[in-house]
């Protein structure tokens, strides 16, 4: 018995270290393969090789920052230029070390993810004289962590947050429920925790039926935030949010600031 319980440690701590090793590649299933969007952007390299997709506003008009989810790259978000100019928009996308075009910039990491938008806002607010007044910040899935911590930080005025969680650690720990994951993790985007320091609105869209973030921590997170409202929308799953048409019909005069959505 002895034996038996012994080589059941060794092949479980063996599996802790294998989950330890291989964490990031989990976390961030990085597209290898750059593509670069067509249409009417520019894209830009700004200091620190951070990759920016950007197109300008209307004169006076904000700008979303938009962070894209963990398998994605910015040409996948491209296409939500034109959702966002319904709301009289300008666009800047900004791409994660080691993703796609950013391949050969670093490799991903949580702090490297929140480096890279520093850069990317500080470009839009330096070098292309957006006011700061008029950044929004959006993410989805992963990217609602960046946002998040963007957000606590001071930018924006307002955020976008489609289906987030509370934390990586959160969602990890439902994932591999066998796995002592909050210790072992390296990257927990803690947005829960950050939620008390982010004071503007924010608007948290989540699916009823996603597979992958259970919509509790959609509400969860609204819950926690000072001025966060929440909806939760029904039937939409992980990855299909934009195709429900009430999304585009909350975003619009979310983004153009032509509603106020603070409790």
């Amino acid at each position: 018995m002895t034996i038996v319980l012994g080589a059941i440690v060794v092949v479980y701590l063996g599996i802790c270290g294998l989950v330890y090793s291989a964490q990031r590649r989990i976390l961030f299933p990085a597209p290898t393969v750059g593509r670069t969007p067509a249409g009417n952007f520019e894209l830009l390299r700004i200091d620190g090789g951070t990759l920016m997709l950007f197109r300008p506003p209307p004169a006076g008009g904000p700008v979303v920052v938009y962070f894209h989810g963990n398998g994605e790259q910015i040409g996948d978000s491209a296409w939500l230029a034109d959702v966002f100019a319904r709301a009289g928009a300008g666009f800047a996308a900004i791409e994660y070390p080691g993703y796609g075009l950013a391949r050969d910039v670093g490799a991903p990491s949580e702090q490297a993810l929140f480096d890279a938008a520093e850069r990317g806002i500080g470009h839009l607010v330096e070098q292309r004289g957006i006011q700061r007044t008029d950044l929004v910040l959006a993410g989805q899935s992963l990217g609602t962590g960046v946002a998040m911590e963007m957000a606590a930080r001071g930018h924006g005025v307002r955020v976008l947050l489609l289906c987030p969680f509370t934390s990586i650690a959160d969602v990890g720990a439902r994932v591999f429920p066998f796995l002592p994951v909050r210790l072992l993790l390296q990257d927990r985007f803690d947005s829960a925790a950050r939620a008390s320091n982010v004071k503007v609105p924010v608007l948290v869209l989540h699916g009823t039926d996603d597979e992958l973030i259970p919509v509790d921590h959609g509400k969860t997170l609204a819950a926690r935030l000072p001025r966060g409202r929440f909806m939760a929308i029904a039937g939409a799953h992980h990855s299909d949010l934009w195709l429900y048409d009430e999304v585009v019909r909350e975003v619009v005069p979310f983004v153009a600031g032509t509603r106020d959505d603070a409790p």
